[in-house]
């Protein structure tokens, strides 16, 4: 059993990717080609956004929207503790300061309670500028309570839709939910390409525009006048036809996810803990992670089943090296802490038939 089966999605669409790529092969526009803004046209239709925005990660996704915020030292940047390092990292790199926040028990997202908190006890030294929820394992993140904070307090919401592109919320698609939402296409992720990749949506004409130009290296007119600071930020066009054949095949990609964790739900029913979707919302299931106090025990029984399991994630950011400068405690954000020792991932993918589902709760 595969924790994620990447060659059976290859099989379904090999002859189509082939294609795609022998047509970037003929054309020879490795950079910047057609299949680029092809993706770009396709991606804002999808999400229901005016503007998506490609680039080379997820990671430079974040990082993009931030550097056309201006962001920098002196700048609180409020996001959850219990998630990859990625959202936080980037706030470092621009010498801005990460201000972690817990993160609800059940739905596992930012806690719009402990958000309000973390903003209202900043102290002078900081300006409050932005705010990146998380949509976790593929669930959207409270919004509706988020934009009512970062409105009283004038933040910029950023949504981290890295792992959530294909969900819902109130009808609205990831990625669509915030001023401006980052996404990845990592190969695991539930939209994924063949290397590396990301892209932004916005509504936001005039931050749309300083994004492509941050991708070029702070591109003005042409390739030798650099308007500003940038990155060498892009989306290769192999990558980009990959991600057109795999978006073709998407939405019934999502349907396949969303059966099987249906049928993980039900076997596990008063078992363990699964993350909570409240109504209204739809998950894109980039992972199914459980909760259970015996995690260690039940992840060797399964591994002597040959079924694979995994922890996202063992160490909260403000648990980390990296961040200890901030003088954070591990009992300052408690719920983030108790779920990173009890925490653990099935497989999910939409390639799982009823025996392999049926195996995996049935330890």
């Amino acid at each position: 059993m595969q924790f994620i089966d990447l060659a059976a999605q290859q099989k379904r669409i090999r002859g189509g990717i082939d294609r795609r790529i022998g047509q970037v092969l003929d054309h020879g526009k490795y950079i910047m080609g057609p299949e680029v803004f092809e993706l770009e046209e396709n991606l804002a239709a999808y999400t229901g956004v005016r503007h998506a925005v490609t680039c080379a990660s997820g990671t430079d996704a974040l990082l993009m929207v931030l550097m056309a915020l201006d962001i920098g030292p002196g700048d609180a940047v409020f996001t959850p503790t219990f998630t990859f390092v990625a959202t936080a990292e980037v706030i470092c790199l621009l010498g801005a300061t990460p201000v972690f926040v817990d993160v609800d028990p059940d739905t596992f997202n930012m806690d719009p309670a402990c958000l309000a908190a973390a903003v209202e006890s900043l102290g002078a030294a900081l300006e409050p500028r932005c705010v990146i929820p998380v949509d976790l394992f593929g669930l959207p993140a409270d919004y509706a309570a988020i934009h009512r904070i970062a409105k009283q307090h004038g933040l910029f919401v950023l949504e981290d839709a890295a792992q959530s592109f294909g969900a819902t919320c109130s009808g609205k698609k990831a990625g669509s939910l915030a001023h401006a939402a980052a996404t990845s296409f990592f190969p695991a992720k539930p939209l994924g390409c063949y290397g590396d990749g990301g892209a932004i949506f916005t509504d936001d004409d005039g931050l749309a525009e300083t994004l492509t130009s941050i991708r070029v290296h702070g591109k003005g007119t042409h390739k030798y006048d650099n308007v500003r600071v940038g990155i060498n930020g892009r989306l290769d066009t192999i990558q980009a036809a990959v991600l057109l054949e795999k978006l073709a095949i998407f939405d019934a990609e999502q349907a396949a996810r969303n059966r099987v964790a249906d049928r993980y739900r039900q076997g596990l029913k008063d078992r363990v803990k699964c993350q909570a979707v409240p109504p209204g919302f739809t998950s894109a299931w980039a992972q199914f992670s459980v909760v259970h106090r015996d995690r260690d025990a039940i992840m060797a029984t399964l591994r002597h089943q040959g079924i694979p399991t995994a922890v996202y994630y063992p160490t909260p950011l403000h648990c980390q090296t990296a961040f200890s400068h901030l003088g954070y405690a591990p009992e300052d954000f408690p719920v983030s802490l108790d779920l990173s020792r009890n925490i653990f991932s099935l497989p999910m993918h939409p390639y799982l038939t009823d025996t392999e589902i049926q195996s995996v709760t049935q330890w």
